[in-house]
């Protein structure tokens, strides 16, 4: 079975350069988690490596397929400059270790929230997981392997994030498009909600 990172790796690197910064986490009793760092003008992309390596297992399910199941990698883009979001590292490479961890399945409208301020001064704490597909195009692997997404990550204020609870990842959508909400301001106020 090919190893799946050094692939990922070059469908980051085709889709959006050359990486200027890495780090690795590694937490108890997971993979080792890197996260890569992309400049491109005025904006940063922060993209996890490593959380595709083994597939997102049902936390239903009795036995974990070690082959079969949903694999997926975690894009933030933010505007540089702003804040000192290089801070992020460590809760994007958490974000990422949860399936390990915890037994999820990440997927297109789920939140997930680290319970801190993604940097420091952030007005966020959690993101919402969106569509796959357009910065970076899903990793056709050989079978049975699922493909690799690469789900793009837009941070919720906690306001934001109870909306979202109540009325669905779609509602939110809408409302961040009918106000024209700069999703990659890392500074932004919430949506109203009213």
């Amino acid at each position: 079975m090919a190893d799946v990172l050094p692939l990922v790796e070059a469908r980051l690197r085709s889709a959006l350069g050359e990486p200027d910064a890495r780090a690795a986490v590694t937490f108890l009793g997971t993979d080792r988690i890197e996260v890569l760092r992309f400049h491109e003008d005025d904006i940063v992309r922060y993209a996890s490596l490593g959380m595709s390596a083994h597939p997102m297992t049902d936390p239903t399910a009795m036995v974990a397929d070690p082959v079969k199941g949903p694999r997926a990698e975690l894009v933030l883009s933010v505007r540089a400059g702003f804040a000192d979001t290089d801070k992020v590292l460590r809760p994007l490479a958490v974000l990422a270790a949860s399936p390990q961890v915890e037994g999820v399945v990440v997927a297109p409208g789920a939140s997930l929230d680290v319970g801190e301020p993604l940097w420091p001064g952030a007005p966020f704490s959690s993101v919402l997981v969106a569509e796959p597909g357009g910065l970076v195009e899903d990793l056709e692997l050989d079978e049975p392997l699922d493909p690799v997404h690469f789900l793009p990550l837009l941070p919720m204020t906690p306001n934001e994030a109870a909306w979202k609870r109540v009325h669905g990842a779609g509602a939110l959508q809408e409302r961040w498009l009918a106000n024209g909400t700069d999703l990659r301001d890392p500074a932004r106020a919430s949506v109203p909600l009213a």
